[in-house]
């Protein structure tokens, strides 16, 4: 491994994730926010749930009671007044639909006096959730989707249809008490009906669109579920103030930053990225091998989603297999490496946020008996990347607004 494209890969992660940490975004939104003559309630969902909730708390200095559903492990302290939960993520559980249920009764009965707060960040999709199906089958329909390589917005129109809140109808369910909601972007475009698949805004998408999907990805339904994807979602919500204080195009700008402090010349590539994660590191790869004689210290920067289609049974997350991906392709490049990281600091069923390999990697690996293509075939990017030193971890962030991979040329 080349320690010092290592080192100044640690930096760019570290600053670029501080920079788009909820905080000081929900601390603008909330600074002059005045109380109606009713009370103020919270409900905070997603991976960055509970750092959003805290400083929410922080900044109004108190609530009339909350409610928090976030990730496992992702709770860091209590926050006064407010109820904090753990739930499944990517697949909802039975702690994901008890939380949610306390969410509605939270907000029932509210007057239009009243004001609900709600928080909302990335993985709220399955941690937000009370399904209208019984939960098992939620949970095949949702494992489903995740194998097929549906992208984020296919899932979403599926999933909301099948939902006692999504798709606008926990807005409804607090009318007619205001809702003020703050978003934390993980799709790209910033679609709010699609973020978190949209409590709190109206639907865009359509039966027939999510009846599509259903034909696409050739979904096993029950007869109960196909009715619900032909049950039309709220189209108008007349309560809500939506605000998004973080996006991807935030976290590329950051990187971009930071990589420029280092030296690097910052070309910033797209924050659009939307494809097979192997793909995406095969084409970051191939940009390498038409620069390195370009004689300059340059950091190429992508931000997006891709998406991963299981064809094996190993452990990894689309960052991983991005990054191992890209090895073949910068092989023996001097002063080349490619990492991708999830902002949220969970990359898969992981420890890891992401992964990262230079142009020493294939022969590291080679030297402990492995082979990309093979790793690959297996989804196993995890454990390569762990034997020669390529996880990125940074443990829970706080915040989530998709992830960013960059290509970093070095010359000496």
């Amino acid at each position: 491994m080349n320690a010092i494209l290592r080192k100044d890969a640690d930096q760019i992660i570290k600053e670029s994730i501080a920079a788009v940490l909820p905080d000081e975004a929900v601390r603008r939104t909330l600074k002059d926010y005045k109380p109606n003559k009713g009370r103020t309630l919270l409900v905070a969902t997603g991976k960055a749930a509970w750092q959003m909730a805290k400083a929410a708390v922080d900044t109004m200095g108190r609530v009339d009671g909350g409610v928090v559903v976030t990730k496992y492990e992702h709770v860091m302290g209590e926050i006064p007044d407010v109820v904090c939960y753990e739930a499944g993520h990517p697949v909802p559980d039975e702690n994901s639909f008890a939380a949610t249920k306390k969410a509605l009764e939270l907000v029932e009965n509210l007057s239009a006096e009243d004001t609900v707060i709600f928080l909302i960040s990335g993985g709220g999709s399955a941690l937000f959730e009370l399904p209208r199906i019984p939960g098992e089958e939620l949970q095949d329909i949702t494992r489903q989707l995740l194998a097929s390589g549906a992208d984020i917005v296919e899932m979403n129109t599926i999933r909301k249809r099948l939902s006692a809140v999504k798709g606008g109808r926990f807005a409804l369910a607090c009318a007619p008490a205001k809702v003020l909601s703050i978003v934390l972007s993980d799709i790209l475009g910033d679609p709010l009906d699609m973020i978190a698949s949209g409590p709190a805004y109206p639907d865009s998408s359509t039966c027939a669109e999510a009846r599509a999907i259903a034909k696409k990805y050739g979904l096993k339904l029950s007869a109960d579920a196909g009715k619900l994807l032909d049950e039309e979602t709220p189209k108008e919500l007349t309560n809500v103030e939506t605000h998004i204080n973080g996006s991807v195009r935030e976290l590329c700008v950051a990187a971009a930053a930071s990589a420029e402090k280092l030296g690097y010349e910052p070309v910033f590539l797209t924050d659009q990225l939307n494809c097979e994660a192997r793909e995406a590191g095969s084409f970051l790869a191939s940009i390498h091998k038409s620069h390195t004689s370009s004689g300059k210290s340059v950091a190429f920067i992508a931000g997006g989603e891709t998406v991963v289609h299981l064809t094996g049974h190993g452990l990894g997350g689309r960052n991983q297999e991005l990054a191992l991906a890209a090895a073949p392709g910068i092989a023996g490049i001097p002063g080349a490496a490619i990492f991708s990281i999830g902002s949220d600091g969970t990359d898969g069923p992981t420890d890891a946020a992401g992964g990262y390999t230079d142009g020493e990697s294939v022969a590291e690996l080679s030297m402990q008996g492995l082979s990309v293509f093979e790793v690959l075939k297996n989804n196993d990017a995890y454990h390569a990347l762990e034997k020669i030193g390529g996880l990125i971890i940074t443990g829970p962030t706080g915040t989530n607004v998709n992830d960013v991979a960059v290509a970093l040329l070095r010359t000496e």
